[in-house]
């Protein structure tokens, strides 16, 4: 298996597994070249500016063009400084989400397609949007020959680690919330993890963001 390289935040190439986001529908489709314009990826929720997000990550080893494509929380820990560029989103929609994001924003750290999928920990955005270097990258799962340096399509953020959460947080917990909160009008009713699945890269209202985290000092559902 062909080591796998990866550019840390603010630094030149380093060796580091890339990670891919991978989305919570059956069969969990891994986020390809999204073929719809960028004009039409804007909806009502993007136009309504968010403070903190829900970003997905692969953290069980899955080869795609020759690379491990995990990258879990601990991966994340495991970084000079517990800081890692979030590269390989390749969707309008969730891109112009990370573009969105602000410095010092907190995100979830979200573990997709794994046996367990749910929210590992806490993150938070330490450098705004920039060019995705892997667009460029022949020998990255993430290369699209439709990029051009001088007008790139896609762009990443900088994360750092910082905490884990007190204790895991799974899809089936927040799935059962949403769907009671659905008819009772509770904090989760709209939670973009279930109303737009697919995104990698998602935003949270305050209060979503605070509800889950009231989660972590309640006993399992």
């Amino acid at each position: 298996m062909p080591t796998p390289r990866k550019r840390l935040a603010g630094g030149g190439p380093e060796k580091r597994s890339e990670k891919r986001s991978r989305t919570e529908n059956s069969g969990e489709a891994s986020d390809q070249v999204d073929s719809t314009s960028p004009e039409k990826a804007s909806t009502n929720r993007e136009k309504a500016p968010s403070s903190h997000w829900l970003m997905k990550s692969e953290p069980e080893s899955r080869l795609e063009k020759g690379v491990d494509v995990k990258f879990g929380i601990e991966d994340l820990k495991a970084q000079p400084k517990q800081t890692a560029c979030w590269d390989g989103v390749r969707n309008y929609q969730a891109r112009n989400f990370l573009r969105a994001m602000k410095l010092e924003q907190e995100a979830f750290f979200y573990h997709s397609n794994c046996k367990q999928p749910g929210i590992a920990g806490l993150m938070k955005i330490v450098k705004e949007a920039y060019p995705d270097h892997t667009q460029f990258e022949k020998s990255s799962p993430h290369y699209d020959p439709s990029s051009k340096e001088d007008n790139p399509k896609w762009s990443m953020v900088d994360v750092q680690f910082v905490r884990m959460m007190k204790r895991f947080i799974p899809l089936a917990e927040l799935k059962t919330y949403h769907q009671a909160h659905k008819v009772t009008g509770g904090p989760l009713k709209n939670m973009a993890l279930f109303t737009r699945q697919r995104l990698s890269v998602q935003p949270l209202t305050q209060e979503e963001f605070n509800f889950i985290l009231s989660l972590e000092e309640k006993e399992p559902s």
